[in-house]
């Protein structure tokens, strides 16, 4: 978005708001829609609005209409490169919830030095769309549950999903993992769309440590490789030291920065 200051041509008083649909409003000006915004639930529950206005007036308008109607808290997501946005939610009250780096991850075995990783002993990496259902939800269940535990879900990015109780995976031929004999250890999720990206990496707080978040990506990447994907996207909430030395390690850098703005 970019939003600017009116011109002398264009009446701030003669803009007008008003809600067309359910989560949908317009910024009027002499019947001419010169601004949009939006609200909705992302899947973890959580309200998300956006505003498609060029000027500030306007902006600053429609964002009033809005949050007039809306429940608390809201929530909004803006590349940090768009300064004037970010500016206008501050102007409605949003402030910094948190930040997340977006990386570019080569898939080349050779650049990214994972060719010939393995998992450590006793554990096996089982590929998307053949992993046990019930063991992959049982893994989930409880590294969901240890993240609750520390910083809580919320500090999950908004696309990884909480749903109710003894359904927590949308779709499971997206997910690799890592097995033990008797039971999943981590897991690595996969969204092939435009672009390959890694959507979840995450393995159970006392299997840390042992070389199963190496064997997962090593395992991902490779496959992307082998299908002709040069490269994968990932985003690291900052400040997550451990992720970023993890993917940076691999020749992973970052392109982008998206800022969770919370009023």
């Amino acid at each position: 978005m970019n939003t600017k200051p009116f011109p002398s041509g264009l009446s701030e008083n003669a803009v007008l708001t008003t809600r067309v649909a359910a989560g949908q409003w317009h910024a009027l000006d002499d019947d001419l829609v010169v601004g949009r915004g939006h609200a909705e639930h992302r899947p973890d529950g959580r309200l998300f609005v956006s505003i498609d206005a060029w000027h500030d007036a306007t902006f600053d308008r429609l964002s009033e209409a809005m949050l007039a109607e809306l429940p608390a808290p809201l929530y909004t997501v803006v590349d940090e490169a768009d300064i004037e946005l970010a500016a206008g939610w501050r102007r409605a009250g949003f402030t910094v919830r948190r930040r997340e780096w977006e990386y570019v991850v080569p898939t080349d075995p050779g650049v990214t030095g994972l060719d010939g990783v393995l998992p450590p002993s006793g554990v096996t990496i089982v590929p998307a769309g053949q992993a046990d259902e019930s063991l992959l939800r049982a893994v989930y269940r409880a590294i969901r549950d240890e993240v609750e535990a520390s910083v809580g879900w919320q500090s999950m990015p908004a696309e990884v999903v909480l749903l109710h109780e003894g359904d927590t995976i949308v779709d499971p031929s997206k997910y690799a993992v890592a097995a033990a004999p008797d039971r999943y250890l981590g897991l690595i999720r996969v969204v092939s769309a435009a672009r390959p990206r890694i959507g979840l990496l995450a393995v159970r707080s006392g299997e840390q440590r042992r070389g199963i978040a190496r064997a997962l990506l090593a395992h991902a990447l490779g496959t992307l490789h082998r299908a002709g994907s040069a490269a994968a996207w990932a985003e690291i909430q900052e400040p997550d030291r451990a992720a970023s030395a993890l993917f940076e390690g691999m020749g992973a850098r970052p392109m982008s920065s998206n800022l969770e703005l919370v009023r």
